[in-house]
C-alpha cells in the first residue's frame, strides 16, 4: 500500500455515512498485500481523527450559529429544551446506548451521527468517545469478516 493509498483509505474512514467500517474491509479486499494491523490501524486513526474534531468542534460552532442567527437560536433553544430535560441521569448510562448505535453497521448508525447525538444529549466527551469508538470497532469487526466471508466464497 502506497502513500496515496494510506491517505485515502484514512480521509474515506473519516467521511461521513462510509467512515472506517466501510473504508477497512474495502481496503483489505483492493490492497490484499497490504498488512492487516496497518490497514486496522490507518482506518481507526482516521475515523476517530473526525470523532475527536466532531466532539470538540459541535458545541463552539452550534455558540457561534445561535449568536448571529434568530433562526439557529430558536432551532437550538428548542432542541436542548426538548432532549436536556434528563441530561444527569442521561449523560452516564446514555453513552453507553453510543455503542450498539455505531456498532450496527447500517447507513445513518455511524459516528458521525452517535457525535451529533451526544452532543444534543450532553454527553460529556470521555463518555462520547469511549462509547463511540467501541462502537465502531465492533462495526469494523462486522463489516470486515463478513465482506471478507463474502469475497472467500465467491473467489473460491
Amino acid at each position: 500500500m502506497d502513500l496515496l493509498s494510506a491517505l485515502l483509505l484514512f480521509v474515506q474512514s473519516a467521511a461521513p455515512f462510509w467512515e472506517a467500517r466501510y473504508a477497512i474491509p474495502a481496503a483489505l479486499i483492493t490492497y490484499p498485500e497490504a498488512s492487516i494491523t496497518w490497514i486496522f490501524a490507518l482506518g481507526l486513526l482516521g475515523n476517530l481523527a473526525a470523532v475527536v474534531v466532531l466532539l470538540l468542534f459541535l458545541e463552539p460552532v452550534s455558540i457561534f450559529l445561535r449568536e448571529r442567527s434568530a433562526l439557529f437560536e430558536s432551532f437550538f433553544s428548542w432542541l436542548f429544551e426538548r432532549t436536556r430535560r434528563h441530561s444527569e441521569s442521561f449523560e452516564h448510562w446514555g453513552a453507553f446506548a453510543l455503542v450498539p448505535f455505531v456498532a450496527v453497521p447500517l447507513p445513518v448508525t455511524g459516528s458521525w451521527t452517535a457525535c451529533a447525538a451526544a452532543f444534543v444529549f450532553g454527553i460529556r466527551f470521555r463518555y462520547a468517545f469511549s462509547a463511540i469508538t467501541a462502537g465502531m470497532i465492533i462495526a469494523v469487526i462486522i463489516t470486515t469478516v463478513t465482506t471478507l466471508g463474502i469475497s472467500t466464497l465467491i473467489t473460491g
